[in-house]
């Protein structure tokens, strides 16, 4: 029956929206979910058809036989689960996916076990948060020929042992993150060969002496108290593509496999750089590895020569100890592309010229540079972002010795700054939180500049041929938070700016120049505006999709601006955050209120931004009322006595 009615919807399906309703309506069946329903046992009569069963959230105890012969996905997650009867699961023949986490199933482990026992098919299983010990894991873990995913995350498992997996030897990912695991037998992970990814996060392991899993090619080791990781060399090639190892004690590079495919490594916050040199943490990486593997021929430097082969493109170091750059192992990575070097303690004289020919993206963030070397800044040929923020790094100026018809000469007027001129392929910079002191003309010219970040450097003195050379690829420029004024601030015309920060500064003027720019964003928050200039809205109006404007003394009686916003369909994000106040001075009101209000007293006095009165404790109701009151106000004001009673800011 049920095969002839899909066989006549799908006749008529293209035809008649009620039948594909119905086949919706019928599909819908197979799925049932009493989440968070407060029941305290599996309700009774399920449609035996179902497929997908969610009880996942409530105050179920015990569990026992299920006859739901179609069943395959099967969630009973955050329940109070400590008793599942033998027989629970012996009719769910089709059972592929159960979820048992956060539920009590350290108790009866007898029933219990049996009652996963009798489950074959199965090929995802989590019992994660059950309190589970090492031998009630190796329980739950038996008859499992199937499984293909397992998470025992938030467990009580301190131990590995090589008989854990022994009957599910099908797995292809694994995880065991915080548990309190130091040990892992010889054997335990080894006969996996399906085994893919393998996460053992938030363990208590120290070291990994002798790393052999060939087949796995995501390994997640962060946040335990590893101090080493080495790798026996062998001629067998290894699948790892990812190795996280954030997080731990490391004091050494890990020494990887000698044939691998790894591409991505995460070493950040580790103790990497503690010892004096590069040369003593590479030497000292060599002899801890001699002395684990028993090697007879010593080679003389076994890192370096796997970090050679070494196809990786993203390295994370950003956390450590480094007070100088690892030279020698970084430049071994010449498919680098990405590199994370913050929060360090850099001391960037370097003295001799290297070479990084893919790397695009440089993290050099907090730490402390006040120079940058001009070997460092050549070996970098390909560079596209470079984060600078949080230094003490100082521009150079450029000065032309050639004439105008030649091309600008470099020159360091001052031994300790920077020329970005030599980073001809630069598009993304930030400065931001340099203590700059000048930007002088042409400071950026001969770069690719797309992006520039220059916010918190409240002394900068900023030229006004800073841009030049740069002002027609620009395209974001942030200078919020500079403790700039209109008179300090000077533009070219920038044909490609779409976005614009020049927040927290002490702006009454938003440049002219900046009519030809395309901008979509503009943030003037926290500035001196009391008005805008109509015909530069107007222009700007064409492309402008998002602007923030609170935080300034907005006249509300020179306003024909904001009205020409708010009709289009540019977006005010913090208009409700915005104020305004009227040429008395003595009234200041939200300006949704303002909009909404066609009675706002208006004189013909010049503002005086004495008093700020706020209505953000008064309701939205009586908008006119109020308005009208504050009139009234203008022309009969109260007492001094009266006013100081009034609460009134």
């Amino acid at each position: 029956e049920n095969s002839l009615l899909w066989h006549f919807m799908s006749v008529f399906s293209l035809t008649s929206p009620i039948l594909c309703l119905s086949r919706y309506h019928l599909f819908q069946q197979h799925v049932s979910s009493w989440n968070n329903q407060s029941l305290y046992s599996v309700p009774l009569d399920l449609d035996v058809r179902l497929r997908r069963l969610d009880l996942s959230n409530n105050f179920i105890r015990q569990l026992h036989t299920l006859v739901l012969p179609y069943l395959e996905q099967l969630d009973l997650s955050s329940n109070q689960l400590d008793l599942i009867s033998e027989g629970a699961f012996e009719n769910l023949a089709q059972l592929e996916e159960l979820n048992l986490s956060r539920n009590a199933l350290n108790n009866n482990l007898g029933s219990n076990s049996k009652a996963l026992q009798s489950i074959s098919r199965l090929r995802s299983l989590d019992i994660s948060m059950n309190g589970l010990s090492d031998d009630a894991a190796e329980l739950y873990l038996r008859n499992k020929p199937s499984l293909d995913q397992l998470k025992m995350t938030g467990n009580a498992l301190t131990r590995l042992s090589h008989n854990l997996f022994k009957e599910s030897k099908g797995l292809r990912t694994i995880t065991i993150d915080d548990n309190l695991i130091s040990v892992i037998e010889q054997g335990t992970f080894e006969p996996l060969t399906n085994l893919e990814k393998l996460s053992l996060a938030k363990n208590n392991l120290e070291r990994i002496c002798d790393f052999k899993l060939h087949q796995v090619k995501y390994l997640n080791l962060s946040q335990n108290s590893v101090e080493f990781f080495i790798t026996r060399e062998d001629d067998q090639v290894y699948g790892l593509e990812t190795l996280d190892l954030s997080f731990n004690k490391l004091l050494y590079f890990p020494i990887v496999p000698k044939r691998n495919f790894l591409r991505y490594l995460h070493l950040q916050n580790n103790m990497i750089g503690t010892l004096n040199s590069e040369a003593t943490m590479v030497s000292e990486a060599n002899s801890l590895y001699n002395e684990i593997t028993n090697e007879r021929i010593v080679r003389k430097n076994n890192l370096h020569a796997n970090w050679r082969q070494m196809p990786l493109i993203y390295i994370d170091l950003s956390y450590n100890h480094f007070r100088s750059f690892p030279l020698e192992t970084l430049s071994l990575l010449s498919s680098l592309k990405t590199l994370n070097f913050s929060h360090n303690c850099l001391d960037s004289e370097i003295r001799r010229q290297l070479f990084f020919p893919s790397l695009k993206h440089l993290e050099l963030q907090s730490n402390g540079l006040a120079f940058i070397s001009p070997l460092f800044l050549n070996a970098l040929t390909q560079i596209d972002k470079l984060n600078l923020q949080d230094n003490s790094v100082q521009p150079c100026a450029l000065m032309d010795h050639l004439g105008s018809s030649q091309s600008a000469q470099q020159l360091n007027l001052n031994t300790s700054c920077v020329a970005f001129g030599q980073l001809r392929t630069l598009k993304h910079l930030s400065l931001k939180e340099n203590k700059i002191k000048m930007l002088h003309p042409n400071t950026f010219q001969e770069t690719s500049l797309v992006s520039l970040n220059l916010a918190r450097n409240p002394h900068m003195v900023m030229h006004v041929g800073a841009l030049e050379g740069v002002q027609e690829t620009l395209q974001s420029l942030i200078i919020s938070e500079i403790n700039m004024t209109s008179s300090d601030l000077s533009l070219p015309c920038m044909p490609a700016l779409t976005q614009l920060d020049i927040s927290n500064n002490h702006l009454d003027i938003i440049p002219s120049s900046l009519s030809c720019s395309p901008l979509r964003e503009i943030d003037i928050r926290n500035n001196h505006f009391v008005s805008l200039n109509l015909s530069l809205i107007h222009n700007l109006s064409d492309h402008l999709n998002l602007m923030y404007i609170s935080g300034n003394y907005f006249n509300c009686c020179d306003s024909k601006w904001l009205r020409i916003l708010n009709e289009s369909v540019i977006k005010l994000a913090d208009i409700r955050d915005a104020e305004c106040f009227t040429d008395d001075s003595k009234m200041m009101m939200m300006m949704t209120e303002y909009l909404n209000s066609s009675l706002v007293c208006c004189t013909s006095s010049e503002p005086k931004l004495k008093t700020r009165v706020h209505w953000r404790s008064l309701s939205c109701s009586g908008v006119k009322a109020r308005t009208l009151q504050a009139c009234h106000s203008q022309r009969h004001p109260p007492s001094k006595h009266k006013a100081s009673n009034s609460g009134m800011l």
